[in-house]
């Protein structure tokens, strides 16, 4: 399989572009000034995102972002803030230090992770580690050590894809999706419709799984980004994430998600309907204008739909 996705980067915003009153509010944090700065480029947010060094030698990870750049990603950063003040550190996550919101500007400060993120395309050996890790993770966080939305309610809106799509808000999806996917869109919204019912739980679910919200550390796995936490069944981490691993060069879904111990216990229909839901999540929202300061997210929404899509098929 080869890779499909674009990177999986953003346009960050730098440092040294932070107001003032942002940098001293986390050099209050850290206890002192930050004296070095280097911006990590995974992800798509448009905001700061970047591993400092204080003068007093002391290490961590800022994320920084105003509604400027664009207006959800301030939303964003307040519901992480709140995901990671409340995750036990049985969770493997970074702690959160502190963190300081004005109404514009909204800035974390977490422990810096001495970790890389695995390699894409993916090479098998690190993408078994961050399987395993997946499933250690739905055990500890069973039953749900956080408050987070249920699935249902959270993602509603984004997974009824198929059915804005067959409403015309795309305009012409046989051009743009393909003959396959246009004659069979009121099958594929009615295949959708049942979806929440099969993926809800009260297993904590990240939700937003891939390469870039990944980091291998020494002698584990860390998870890192949690503004979409919610609660759902135990597999709906794995299903979310093994379109972008597709996408990003790893091996067939299928066979990895019924290999797995998650998806061995999973049940089969209930994983078509939430995988139906998702793909036409991906395949709407890449045909949407791209958001303020998220030049590239469509593009890697539109791979990630292809995989999706695919592996619908085959289950079909």
């Amino acid at each position: 399989m080869t890779l499909t996705a674009p990177p999986a980067t953003g346009v960050r915003t730098p440092w040294e572009d932070l107001p003032a009153v942002v940098r001293d509010a986390v050099a209050e944090v850290l206890g002192a000034p930050v004296v070095r700065a280097v911006t990590q480029s995974g992800g798509f947010s448009p905001g700061v995102a970047a591993r400092v060094r204080t003068a007093a030698g002391r290490t961590g990870f800022v994320k920084a972002v105003s509604a400027d750049a664009n207006p959800h990603s301030p939303g964003l950063h307040r519901k992480e803030a709140r995901t990671a003040a409340a995750l036990p550190a049985a969770v493997p996550a970074p702690r959160l230090l502190g963190s300081y919101d004005d109404g514009t500007w909204v800035a974390l400060v977490f422990e810096e992770v001495a970790g890389h993120q695995p390699r894409v395309p993916w090479q098998r050996a690190e993408l078994d580690r961050v399987l395993d890790a997946v499933a250690a993770l739905a055990r500890t966080a069973t039953p749900s050590p956080v408050d987070a939305p249920p699935v249902a309610e959270d993602l509603a809106e984004a997974f009824s894809g198929w059915r804005r799509l067959l409403a015309g808000e795309a305009g012409d999806v046989r051009g743009r999706l393909g003959e396959w996917t246009a004659g069979r869109l009121p099958g594929l919204a009615a295949l959708a419709d049942g979806w929440a019912e099969g993926a809800s739980g009260d297993t904590l679910a990240h939700s937003d799984l891939r390469a870039d919200n990944v980091l291998l550390t020494a002698d584990g796995v860390v998870f890192v980004d949690w503004p979409h936490a919610l609660r759902a069944a135990p597999w709906f981490d794995l299903l979310v994430m093994l379109p972008c691993v597709r996408a990003q060069g790893g091996p067939d879904p299928e066979e990895v998600f019924t290999a797995h111990p998650l998806g061995r216990a999973a049940d089969p229909d209930a994983v078509t309907a939430a995988l139906a839901a998702l793909t036409g999540y991906f395949l709407h929202g890449s045909l949407q204008p791209a958001p303020p300061g998220l030049p590239t997210l469509r593009p890697f929404q539109r791979a990630q739909g292809e995989a999706a899509l695919a592996w619908l098929r085959r289950r079909l």
